[in-house]
């Protein structure tokens, strides 16, 4: 049988939290390795399910307690970052806390603390989307709306250098034919949009960089790219 390094990765996850799953079931606590690939394996085999990318990940942060790993390990595991096939096509999950009951709390080596002043997650401005097309589409948190799917209908010049205000690692989704209210933040750094649709390629707010991001965006039909245009 041939199999893709994809497909070999999947299998090598799924036999490693087979083998936590049987240890676990013999009354063993299960040590970092057997905790990641559990709670990793949980969100594919989620995703397998048809669930949601945010079922998945709510999945795998009620699959272990503190009580079901070696000493240590909750304080160890902290994040489990996997990447999953769901039926809007493949996701990164980022499942954070996913075991809880740490004990070194923000004094363990390596702990992140915020610094003064550190921004909350408040939106710069909303927008209204609907999906006018046939399937879902989710966008992750740092894509540049404004290059959103061509199927997405909202204000584009609106969202012209900005990104969800949501988690980094995480996304929203939006059902075919909803309409939804989601909040943006201007994408920070040197501002540098590379890739995405191909809509910019270069520094947002150069000379003419918008003016000319927009007529690409409504020669290659995206809608809301009619609106706006002068903002």
């Amino acid at each position: 049988m041939r199999l893709t390094p994809t497909e070999r990765d999947r299998l090598l996850l799924f036999g490693a939290a087979e083998l936590a799953r049987a240890r676990r079931a013999r009354g063993l606590k299960l040590n970092v390795p057997e905790a990641t690939a559990l709670i990793a394996d949980t969100v594919c085999e989620a995703a397998r399910d048809g669930r949601r990318l945010a079922e998945a990940i709510e999945a795998a942060r009620a699959v272990l307690g503190p009580g079901d790993v070696l000493p240590g390990v909750a304080d160890v595991v902290t994040e489990v970052h996997v990447e999953a096939v769901f039926d809007d096509g493949s996701r990164l999950a980022v499942v954070a806390d996913p075991i809880g009951g740490g004990s070194l709390g923000a004094d363990a080596p390596g702990a992140v603390l915020a610094g003064p002043g550190h921004p909350e997650l408040v939106p710069a401005l909303t927008v209204t989307v609907l999906n006018t097309a046939s399937v879902p589409v989710s966008v992750t948190s740092h894509f540049h709306f404004f290059e959103a799917n061509p199927r997405l209908d909202f204000d584009r010049a609106a969202g012209y250098g900005m990104r969800l205000c949501v988690p980094a690692g995480s996304s929203v989704r939006f059902g075919p034919g909803e309409s939804a209210e989601v909040g943006l933040v201007p994408i920070g750094g040197d501002r540098i949009a590379i890739g995405f649709a191909g809509l910019v390629d270069g520094p947002l707010d150069a000379p003419g960089a918008k003016e000319e991001a927009m007529r690409r965006a409504a020669a290659c039909g995206y809608l809301g790219a009619d609106r706006g245009a002068d903002r």
